[in-house]
């Protein structure tokens, strides 16, 4: 087999685009810093999928190129998390205990892979994603250990050498939205409850880590919300 051309494209990037917060924001300082960004959505059965409407709307609005794609057969083989199965969703911080069911098995590998191999076949030079400090007690997957060997990986899988970057491994949430505001980004574009329902729960680890972001800034969430958790 004859080796294939290794030359990427400076400036391409492939990014996993949730329509949350953190790849919003990510998405976002790509296209301001002057990248050729390709968006990259998964349907994998979460039971939050009103994130990818938000992530499409965003992507249509900045003109950048987005494909959503359907990965729900493989749903069978994911079983035991609450955001795909039906099993409550549990309520409180990160970094609570019960906040282990919300891990889908496997997903960033499996994410990432996809965006990897879309990366390749463009000649783009990185997939980002936006694993963030925040994560790092309940998800191995948004660890620096698995982001490294990740990247590694990836060039070792393909003649070209594109990199995985996680420009927030080392921020957390309330920095990540700091960035935004600074950008004078709406987050009203965003989703991130868990629940998929008319308006996010308040409750969920994922509501109660965005609404602590907001009031750590001195700023409103403009999503609406069925309560708000306060302990």
């Amino acid at each position: 087999m004859n080796q294939s051309d290794t030359s990427l494209i400076p400036n391409r990037a492939v990014a996993i685009f949730s329509g949350g917060m953190d790849s919003f924001t990510l998405l976002n300082e790509l296209v301001a810093e002057g990248k050729e960004v390709f968006a990259l959505s998964f349907n994998y059965g979460q039971r939050h999928s009103k994130e990818l409407e938000c992530a499409r709307q965003v992507c249509e609005s900045l003109n950048v190129a987005h494909k959503i794609i359907d990965i729900t057969a493989i749903n069978s083989l994911l079983a035991g998390s609450s955001l795909t199965d039906d099993i409550q969703v549990p309520e409180g911080h990160y970094e609570e205990e019960n906040m282990k069911s919300t891990v889908v098995p496997n997903r960033n590998m499996i994410l990432l892979s996809l965006a990897i191999g879309y990366a390749v076949s463009l000649k783009a030079e990185a997939v980002y994603y936006g694993a963030h400090g925040g994560d790092h007690a309940i998800y191995p997957d948004c660890r620096p250990a698995f982001v490294e060997i990740m990247s590694e990986a990836s060039k070792l899988a393909n003649y070209e050498p594109v990199e995985v970057r996680a420009p927030y491994l080392y921020e957390t949430k309330i920095e990540i939205l700091r960035r935004g505001l600074a950008l004078g980004l709406d987050y009203g574009q965003t989703w991130t409850c868990y629940n998929g329902r008319e308006k996010a729960c308040g409750k969920c680890g994922s509501c109660v880590e965005r609404l602590e972001a907001f009031e750590k800034n001195d700023a409103v969430d403009p999503v609406a919300y069925e309560s708000v958790c306060t302990g």
